[in-house]
């Protein structure tokens, strides 16, 4: 062992929310390390956390690419633009997925380069004391001693007991990788990571089916919004079995063999993968050694106040390992905030003006309450609504599914939750996380110029219509 190490700010882990805490600490001027543990295709260390290596940046890379050869068999012929036997080379797919990973973990180290992070690669676990015991992947070990320690472990695939990650059956990081595209593809789990990449090889040929144990489908989101989504989905060839709980998985020489429980009695279909994708848990396993103090929830989760601070002095947790939505931006802005209340500014994350973003066609996005979460908390409300069809940028770009639905108080005007589902909404929901952030009200939103002919133009007439004078559509 060599000798402790002095830090400022230890951070432990270098995902969404360790990395934006490193370099906001190293930003004020903090002596600052972060431990991170993850290895790229390559075996070399790969910063950026779930989110850039696995998660958030290949899937839209892969979006993105399946959405171009979908488009190009499904909606180039409006256009006029026309071609024959096209083809999707996956490799070549794939590859591209992984140089923009690659681009994106290595301008994380070039930034704690720049800001004079020092970075340590491997397992980092907390000891009392605010002591951080670094495994390194040579094999030695290093002590940190942290003034202020700032644990981001993130999360894990949970995978279930009937279906062990494996060749056949895989997580997130499985679906990112496929050599071929798969003739039957299974997912367990419509939810966001499930209905994204079921979308991407959909798109490219596979026969998708998702089982989803729940009644209701996006049952999250507003239900307006779910419904027209599921609309799409059935349009695009998605199979989305709801109702449908999975009680056991077998690997045969014809495929996966998945049997399920649906309002039909016992059922089983034959897929060539199968998708596992029913959420996320707190990566807290073995972080913590005995006597630290730092509490952990039955979830697994660190348990922190509203400042992410977890009783213990000078230690703090962000992102997915504490409690709040497991979404990388939640992460960025937790982070943020808790290196500049290491530094002596002010430092708070409104967890009620998070946007949630489905990167599907069309995408789905939305902040604050839902109408049904209105009516059971007795919140009066009044809502305006108007559908992309109406707006000639949607209609131009042959994208005129969905609408955006504004929520406002009865009395105040004040708004309170924003959905959208359709073309690009994932960036017309900041004009909602904005309103809201500022305490706006519906007529602010209402009153406020936008561009034509753009998609906003929805945000602008579903404001309107909440107090009945839209423009482009009867009130």
């Amino acid at each position: 062992m060599s000798e402790q190490q002095a830090f400022d700010v230890v951070v432990i882990g270098a995902g969404p929310a360790g990395y934006h805490a490193a370099i906001r600490a190293a930003q004020l001027g903090l002596k600052t390390a972060c431990i991170d543990a993850a290895l790229g295709k390559d075996g070399k260390p790969a910063l950026g956390g779930t989110c850039l290596r696995v998660g958030c940046i290949p899937s839209k890379a892969l979006l993105d690419s399946s959405r171009q050869f979908w488009n190009l068999g499904h909606i180039f012929g409006e256009h006029g633009i026309t071609t024959d036997n096209a083809k999707i080379d996956v490799a070549t797919m794939v590859g591209r997925k992984d140089k923009i990973v690659k681009q994106f973990t290595g301008g994380i180290a070039a930034l704690f380069k720049a800001n004079k992070i020092t970075p340590f690669y491997g397992f980092g676990q907390l000891q009392p004391g605010n002591v951080v015991k670094v495994k390194q992947h040579d094999g030695s070990e290093v002590e940190l001693k942290g003034t202020n320690v700032i644990i981001a472990a993130g999360s894990d695939s949970i995978e279930l007991p009937f279906a062990k990650f494996g060749e056949h059956i895989v997580d997130n990081v499985g679906a990112l990788d496929f050599t071929e595209v798969p003739k039957r593809l299974g997912v367990i789990g419509a939810g966001v990571i499930g209905l994204e990449l079921g979308s991407v090889w959909n798109r490219l040929g596979a026969k998708v089916t998702i089982l989803e144990a729940l009644p209701d489908f996006l049952s999250a989101a507003d239900a307006e919004v779910a419904k027209v989504s599921a609309r799409e989905f059935k349009k695009q060839g998605l199979d989305i079995q709801l109702g449908a709980k999975v009680s056991s998985t077998e690997v045969k020489a014809d495929g996966v063999h998945v049997t399920y429980t649906d309002a039909k009695g016992e059922q089983t279909i034959v897929v060539d993968k199968l998708l596992v994708a029913v959420g996320r848990k707190a990566a807290t396993r073995g972080l913590l050694a005995d006597g630290t103090g730092v509490k952990v929830s039955e979830r697994g989760q660190i348990e922190v106040d509203a400042h992410c601070h977890t009783g213990v002095n000078g230690v703090w947790a962000v992102g997915d390992c504490v409690r709040g939505p497991m979404l990388a931006h939640k992460g960025f802005e937790e982070g943020i905030a808790v290196a500049e209340l290491i530094g002596g500014l002010p430092g708070h994350v409104n967890l009620d003006t998070i946007p949630w973003v489905i990167y599907t066609e069309p995408e789905i996005a939305w902040v604050g309450k839902t109408e049904e979460q209105l009516k059971a908390e007795g919140i009066p409300y009044k809502a305006g609504s108007f559908p992309f069809a109406a707006v000639g940028r949607a209609v131009a770009m042959a994208e005129p599914a969905g609408f955006v639905k504004v929520l406002a108080h009865a009395e105040t005007d004040r708004v309170l939750g924003m959905h959208l589902v359709g073309a690009n909404v994932s960036e017309l929901v900041h004009e909602g996380v904005l309103t809201m952030e500022f305490s706006g009200s519906a007529d602010d939103l209402a009153r406020i110029c936008h561009a034509h002919p753009s998609l906003s133009e929805a945000v602008h007439d579903a404001a309107m219509a909440v107090s009945k004078r839209a423009i482009h559509k009867a009130n």
